[in-house]
């Protein structure tokens, strides 16, 4: 049942055999639509702000485990200048290409001291613009701010277009000269199979999987494991979809989210973690872990405050350069805070060498991680979830290199080899202080790297998103391990829906 919701009928001006229009106090207070929850809810009220009656439907929506566009997520978005700029950042290139290759009609020219601003806006209806040279752009932009119809404002003081915001339009707000073309692209919106299509309904929850193809063999899964991910979480009840970064609106669509492409904060795998938290979806990893665990300022100061053994680290800043040049130990280990599987940390051997980095990498981050050498043949890995340790690995370094990773090489040899041990196989110590430092983190999924010199082990980092590949982490558990890491998805999506259901 699809049901587009207003603050009256009349305001809507063309009917459709696909939709129900429905007043916006029906849809709040009649039985049918309260119990019914199969269905889509289209909010278009005249306002969405703060405990309107615009602002409920989309709310109350939710609650019924309706499919409802504009989710309340979307609306706070959109309210937000900071927020929307961060997410329409990666379209920077698509909105200078678009307005530089179709100049807009009209376009407003402000002036303030001296500063000249350009701004136009365009109308999208359904993910469709009246101007159809802008119409990719309206898709990319519909995309990220699921609302039925939005006005984008573009503006340009420094030489370059950027969004301005992004504002929700209600029916009575269509100029009469669009109205024919909202009544064509709603209707073709309702009609796509897109729309239509409906996953196999053999399970009672929805998963998606997100996956970047391009990593290739940098990717935190392979192919058969992500294969034997989808196979356990069959099995454990979800239908299962693999997604990448150009599915980002699908996400209200689903009841958890897997994360299995490399996080990073500024980046669209963390936007999509907060996109799912908001929409009340299970996370992994969720967007506090991708904060905690991508920033090694920050776990250092953690570990220390905690009293967790890790090599001797210091903070450089431009400020302390030259004085930590005396006080460090050489060889040293340097550390762009959100450097992940061993990109963006280099060894450095003297004064000149640790000048040499400092400079190059200041100029990325204010704030740099430097940390004493400890030479060993390999690393401990402990995959830990939700508290449990799950699997325990030996990462040997790669051949002829300090780190279990070369990136000078290509294939397989730039890897160092592995061994796989049970947990109760693994050294006592060794668990408890993985256990101990993930506890610190959060509840999610990691893979916390340890050192060991002699009987002492030292916490080198903790990964929010750690390797989990066919043939490797799988060694000892094999298909159990997958089967572990999907239950706890269906627990904890369980536990959520009998909460709303309560």
């Amino acid at each position: 049942m699809i049901c587009v919701v207003v603050n009256n009928p009349k305001d809507w001006f063309f009917h459709s055999p696909h939709i129900y229009v429905v007043s916006a106090r029906d849809y709040l207070t009649k039985d049918e639509y309260i119990q019914n929850r199969n269905i889509k809810v289209f909010n278009l009220c005249r306002s969405y702000r703060y405990q309107s009656i615009g602002y409920y439907v989309s709310l109350l929506a939710a609650a019924r485990q309706h499919r409802v566009m504009p989710t309340v997520a979307t609306i706070q978005e959109m309210k937000t200048q900071s927020v929307v700029k961060v997410l329409t950042e990666d379209l920077s290139r698509l909105i200078e290409s678009s307005i530089d290759r179709h100049p807009p009609d009209e376009v407003q020219e402000t002036r303030t001291g001296g500063k000249v601003t350009y701004s136009f806006s365009i109308r999208i209806y359904f993910g469709r613009t009246v101007r159809k040279e802008y119409e990719k752009l309206g898709q990319a932009i519909f995309a990220i701010f699921q609302a039925p119809m939005i006005r984008a404002q573009f503006t340009k003081s420094n030489g370059h277009w950027e969004v301005q915001s992004i504002v929700p339009i209600s029916a009575n707000e269509v100029p009469d000269q669009e109205k024919m073309w909202v009544v064509e692209f709603a209707d073709m919106y309702f009609e796509s199979k897109n729309f239509y299509h409906k996953r196999k309904q053999s399970a009672p929850y929805d998963m998606a999987v997100l996956i970047n193809p391009d990593e290739g063999s940098d990717a935190p899964s392979n192919q058969k494991a992500l294969q034997k991910f989808e196979k356990a979480a069959e099995e454990s009840g979800f239908n299962v979809e693999f997604i990448t970064r150009d599915d980002y609106s699908k996400i209200a669509e689903f009841d958890a989210l897997f994360i299995r492409e490399t996080t990073r904060v500024n980046h669209h795998t963390f936007r999509f973690a907060q996109r799912a938290e908001a929409e009340g979806l299970v996370v992994i990893d969720d967007p506090l872990s991708i904060i905690r665990c991508g920033n090694k300022v920050y776990l250092a100061e953690l570990m220390k405050r905690a009293k967790i053994p890790t090599p001797r680290t210091w903070i450089l800043h431009e400020d302390n350069e030259k004085h930590l040049m005396k006080e460090i130990f050489y060889p040293c280990v340097m550390k762009q805070p959100d450097s992940s599987f061993s990109k963006g940390v280099v060894k450095v051997a003297d004064e000149e060498e640790f000048a040499r980095e400092a400079k190059r990498l200041l100029d990325i981050s204010d704030l740099i991680v430097v940390q004493e050498f400890l030479q060993t043949s390999f690393d401990w890995r402990v995959g830990i979830l939700n508290g449990e340790a799950l699997y325990v690995c030996k990462y040997y370094m790669a051949r002829k290199h300090w780190q279990i990773v070369d990136y000078s090489k290509e294939g397989q040899d730039k890897y160092g080899r592995f061994e796989t041990l049970p947990v109760e196989l693994a050294p006592r110590k060794l668990i408890t202080m993985a256990l101990k430092a993930a506890r610190l983190v959060g509840k999610g999924l990691y893979g916390l790297d340890i050192k060991q010199v002699g009987d002492q082990f030292y916490l080198i980092e903790i990964n929010d998103n750690p390797n989990i590949d066919a043939g490797i982490e799988d060694k000892v558990l094999r298909d159990r391990l997958y089967k572990r890491i999907m239950q706890h998805f269906a627990l904890e999506v369980s536990k959520r829906k009998n909460l709303l259901s309560s």
